[in-house]
């Protein structure tokens, strides 16, 4: 189905589906869109670290705070980064949906959000490809912009992405405190000195 991108206005979707890699990007880089839209029924799909003692209890007390569900994966996440096959991927991601039709999808860009994480192009790459396949809907989809210069700084959001909003300060606060003291990141880590007080996404719509 062919797509075009467009600039819009954040709509109360009914049924919002985010699929991440791992937990804890679903704060990053939605966690305001999240907390602002609670009429919404979020559902959380991470791909990565069921199998986690300490990350994946986290991840549920995170989707508390956001007022969403979730489910887990267990997908390789090793320090080598070795290349998933994308038919694996894609698997996985078809069966922890708890549907194949909803009203907007929120994913990981296919060059990532910073350089680099080989799990969320991978991430972005089995969506685009199972959305064009016909093996799930969604009348949007849209993936997350940002970039960090090829490294020279944190990620930050993209100036001409098609949806970007300033989140409210009491927002903000929410989510950074998801990131430290949910997922317990410390002030100094990437994730704590990252989070983004912009919010900002490529929108795409069906036809």
């Amino acid at each position: 189905m062919a797509e075009r991108k467009t600039k819009i206005q954040m709509r109360d979707f009914r049924h919002c589906i985010v699929i991440i890699a791992h937990p804890d990007d679903e704060t990053l880089w939605a966690g305001g869109t999240i907390l602002m839209k609670p009429k919404s029924k979020w559902t959380v799909i991470t791909l990565c670290r069921k199998s986690d003692p300490d990350r994946a209890p986290r991840f549920f007390k995170a989707l508390e705070r956001l007022h969403a569900t979730g489910v887990m994966g267990d997908l390789d996440d090793g320090p080598e980064q070795t290349p998933l096959d994308a038919r694996k991927v894609q698997a996985t991601i078809l069966k922890l949906l708890p549907s194949d039709k909803h009203d907007l999808i929120i994913t990981h860009s296919p060059s990532g959000e910073y350089t680099r994480h080989r799990r969320h192009e991978e991430t972005a790459r089995a969506v685009k490809a199972l959305r064009e396949s016909g093996g799930l809907f969604a009348k949007e989809i849209w993936m997350f912009a940002y970039e960090d210069g090829g490294g020279k700084y944190l990620p930050r959001a993209i100036d001409d992405a098609d949806f970007k909003v300033k989140l409210p300060n009491e927002i903000w606060r929410k989510k950074y405190d998801i990131i430290r003291n949910v997922y317990g990141f410390s002030p100094g880590s990437f994730e704590a000195k990252t989070t983004p007080e912009e919010e900002a996404f490529w929108c795409f719509r069906s036809d």
